[in-house]
């Protein structure tokens, strides 16, 4: 089995290294701000002192962190991965990302005499911890070929989309999605609470239906308990829709539902929410209608 050296143990990235841990692998990580999870370290994780020498002890280079530049500083920084890399290596980038900071960060890997892919996700943290996750690909695909065991360790869904770029470029449409759902459940959910109907057993009817969606279930849930831990911060959706609404000027498309869905996030920002759940978008739009979908000090006993 290859050794694999995993940049990023967050909130995503913990589990996915875990999982990776628990198929046997040999995975080695660097500390950045926080001090490596226990249980990662029981099941035999090894800390190295830089990125440069986790990519010199690993055949399989992994991140996951969370924007452009921390992906940049990861591969070309000081001690950077790309310091350690010899010919042969694979380097798979699965953070949320620029698509066109991505091509030319596999230009420069492959400069190298390595490979490189893009391998966003989605599924959220509840993925992450289930190995469900939905991973898409761009990059050549014999890199693909090998990466696959590694990607199956971690998710369901796994497609190679195109070439690099085309997974990031994918995630961002994913995001597009996610956001303008969350938004649609909240709007959903302000309307049946403001009319006097118990928002919980209306979730309930609508999973049964056209309606029924995995926000709904998931996020639905969280804006009826009031449980707005992360999950997937704010913060990191409205970075995915900058690129979004970034590359969509570029491109001379409009954008407009996916322009609110940002505004709607920048006000819950702007009122301390950057570190929310995404699925908190609700309380923008409790605000615009002067009404909350659940009291935060009753929502427990409401749910149950």
């Amino acid at each position: 089995m290859e050794k694999i050296g995993f940049i990023g143990l967050g909130i995503m990235g913990a589990p996915m290294a875990g999982h990776l841990l628990d198929k046997g692998y040999a995975v080695s990580s660097c500390l950045h701000r926080s001090p490596a999870p226990q249980d990662l370290l029981d099941k035999g994780l090894a800390i190295l002192d830089d990125a440069k020498a986790v990519a010199g002890a690993s055949d399989v280079i992994v991140t996951m962190v969370p924007d452009t530049p921390q992906v940049e500083a990861a591969l070309f920084g000081a001690n950077g991965v790309a310091e350690g890399l010899s010919a042969g290596k694979l380097v798979i980038d699965m953070s949320s990302i620029s698509p066109i900071e991505t091509k030319i960060f596999a230009e420069k890997i492959e400069a190298l005499g390595c490979h490189y892919l893009d391998a966003p996700v989605s599924g959220g943290e509840v993925g992450a911890k289930a190995a469900s996750l939905t991973i898409m690909v761009g990059g050549p695909q014999a890199a693909f070929d090998r990466a696959l065991p590694i990607f199956e360790t971690m998710g369901k869904n796994v497609t190679l989309v195109g070439g690099n770029g085309v997974g990031q470029t994918t995630k961002v449409a994913n995001q597009i999605v996610v956001a303008l759902t969350i938004e649609a459940v909240g709007e959903a959910l302000v309307f049946a609470s403001k009319a006097g109907a118990d928002p919980a057993k209306v979730r309930q009817a609508l999973m049964g239906g056209l309606a029924s969606s995995r926000i709904l279930e998931v996020h639905g849930e969280r804006m009826i308990k009031r449980t707005f831990d992360p999950g997937f911060r704010i913060e990191l959706h409205q970075k995915d829709l900058n690129l979004a609404l970034q590359g969509a000027k570029a491109l001379g498309v409009s954008l407009p539902n996916t322009a609110t869905a940002q505004e709607l996030f920048n006000a819950c920002s702007a009122n301390g929410g950057a570190g929310w759940d995404h699925s908190a978008m609700v309380k923008a739009l409790e605000l615009l209608a002067n009404h909350p979908v659940a009291e935060d000090d009753k929502a427990a006993d409401k749910a149950a």
